[in-house]
């Protein structure tokens, strides 16, 4: 079964990043295309749905301070986790370190020390970014064509078998 893939402007409109930074943020490794790397001038990268995932968490944890060093340990992180695990997941941070959380009682323990910290619900993320790229372009990964939105919804499945 083939992936959809998104080119790098339709990343940075699901992300809300810029290209510069999705292109630095490329070269690197902090979080690079699972579909299709660049290969040489002209050469177009491919972004899956979890890395797009992954891009909008990285800008989140850079746009409340988190530094890069302990963004790209939580990336890594992120990386090997399951797709099934990453929407039950919730990163929280005091601004210095970060803390995956996956039930209240974790939640409770980290604001006890009375710190004040934010939290990333990824499932929250996970369903923003599928609801940017239901509007954008993809390319599928099997025949590079051209595929807007979510092709693999069911009113989607029938104008493709109707040829509509």
């Amino acid at each position: 079964m083939s992936e959809i893939g998104y080119r790098g402007a339709t990343a940075c409109t699901a992300a809300g990043i810029s290209y510069r930074q999705l292109d630095y943020w490329a070269r690197t490794g902090l979080v690079e295309p699972t579909i299709r790397t660049a290969t040489g001038s002209g050469s177009q990268r491919l972004y899956g749905f979890q890395d797009i995932l992954v891009l909008k968490i990285v800008k989140r944890l850079l746009d409340t301070g988190v530094s890069l060093q302990n963004i790209r340990t939580a990336v890594t992180h992120l990386r090997s986790r399951g797709e099934a695990d990453l929407a039950r997941i919730t990163l929280m941070s005091d601004g210095a370190s970060i803390y995956e959380c996956t039930n209240n009682e974790e939640i409770i323990d980290l604001l006890q020390g009375g710190q004040g910290v934010f939290g990333i619900a990824i499932g929250k993320v996970w369903n923003e970014v599928e609801g940017s790229l239901s509007t954008l372009q993809g390319e599928s990964t099997e025949d590079g064509t051209i595929v807007v939105g979510n092709s693999s919804d069911e009113l989607a499945i029938r104008r493709k078998l109707r040829g509509a």
